[in-house]
């Protein structure tokens, strides 16, 4: 063939794969602007805000029940409470030694 099909040829090609790509990013952007969309309308709804500051209310009441059956565990078993934080920091540490790097030795 001569020089000049073959080039020709491969700026065919070349064409053909960008057009390709670009209808991918063109697909992809499309889905996101869909998906945003969609994300913005269920934050517009007047709902949303009951149900984030109801969602707030329960985690904030969850945590404060979380740390009174924990300070009722430690008064109630302190021994046990402090075997439980050295356990903790131990197993921890050993983990870090085992996957540190070796690049200090």
């Amino acid at each position: 063939m001569s020089r000049q099909t073959d080039i020709e040829r491969r700026l065919d090609d070349l064409s053909d794969r960008v057009r390709h790509y670009s209808n991918g990013v063109s697909d992809t952007a499309d889905g996101l602007l869909t998906r945003g969309k969609r994300a913005v309308s269920k934050f517009n709804r007047r709902d949303a805000t009951k149900r984030v500051s109801q969602a707030a209310e329960d985690f904030a009441d969850e945590a404060n029940y979380q740390y009174r059956r924990l300070r009722r565990h430690v008064n109630r078993h302190p021994v046990a409470t402090a075997a439980i934080v050295a356990g903790t920091i131990g197993a921890f540490l050993l983990l870090r030694r085992a996957f540190r790097s070796d690049d200090d030795d």
